[in-house]
């Protein structure tokens, strides 16, 4: 795979974000908000091996109890070498250090896969979510998470000309480098051409302002936004969206194993050996250290 197919990659490598976005960042809400949608949009009984695209640090991997396995896909060696630490080593967690435009799994292996709070560091969004429609079966169910440009806080600024960029205008707005937020009706655009069907929708963090954070419990704020996040179906104006969809077709159930795929050339399955993978076709070999299967550079 040459340098000139890959998008730009946002990387959090060596990163402290979980600890200081999450854990010291007073966002408790937001976090139990979205604890909720997943527990709403995730099938009780999902499958066999759920696909997290993005993992970061583990904060939402506990809550896919409906899986037997889940394999934690993230560009940070960092980020999943902390989500080791949270989760532990067993063979219900496998760690892949990858690039999701190219990740590095056969096709159709996957009967469930989420990807929150990832699509907005996407410069290429339709590219990102047809590459996830490759590792996952017919019939397998994807929650996307995304964040909305179209909320009620950008329209405001946008009616009051205190910002530019038109929150009703199909294209992402970049408001920081490799940070995007986009039109609802475009995501939901975009799912359809990548061969997702739509089943429902959740907006959250309705109450996502300092003030009512500061000065209503965590608790009581997730607790509202879980009567508003229905609304979703009708209408979408918070800075947060979850999207349920699913693969068009009959569906399929996964194997539960996981087969790699050569990220170079395409080549599946690969060849274990003591610390790497080997593609038997183009020579490659991809790097297991420390329980992380490694294919962000071949060795």
């Amino acid at each position: 795979m040459s340098t000139t197919d890959r998008p730009p990659v946002c990387d959090y490598e060596g990163s402290d974000y979980q600890q200081r976005f999450w854990e010291q960042g007073g966002r408790a809400y937001e976090d139990g908000a979205e604890a909720v949608a997943l527990r709403r949009l995730l099938p009780r009984e999902g499958g066999k091996l759920l696909l997290e695209i993005g993992a970061g640090a583990g904060r939402n991997t506990p809550r896919y109890h409906g899986y037997r396995r889940v394999v934690l896909l993230d560009y940070s060696r960092t980020q999943l070498r902390q989500a080791q630490q949270r989760l532990g080593r067993s063979d219900r967690y496998v760690y892949v250090a990858a690039d999701a435009y190219h990740m590095p799994f056969a096709d159709g292996l996957f009967d469930g896969a989420t990807m929150i709070r990832v699509l907005h560091h996407m410069a290429e969004p339709l590219k990102v979510l047809q590459e996830t429609r490759r590792v996952l079966l017919p019939g397998a169910i994807f929650i996307l998470e995304f964040a909305n440009k179209r909320n009620l806080k950008a329209i405001l600024r946008w009616l009051l000309r205190r910002q530019d960029w038109n929150p009703f205008t199909p294209e992402p707005v970049e408001f920081a480098a490799l940070n995007f937020d986009f039109h609802p009706r475009q995501v939901l655009a975009w799912l359809n051409e990548a061969g997702f069907a739509v089943e429902d929708i959740r907006t959250v963090s309705h109450f996502r302002m300092g003030l009512l954070k500061r000065a209503i419990p965590a608790k009581v704020l997730v607790a509202m936004d879980a009567l508003a996040q229905p609304t979703g179906k009708w209408w979408q104006l918070t800075p947060s969206v979850f999207v349920r969809s699913r693969v068009r077709g009959a569906a399929v159930a996964s194997a539960g194993e996981v087969v790699f795929r050569c990220p170079a050339c395409g080549h599946s399955p690969l060849e274990p050996a003591d610390d790497h993978l080997a593609c038997p076709a183009c020579g490659a070999r991809w790097a297991v250290r420390d329980g992380i299967y490694d294919f962000k550079e071949p060795l």
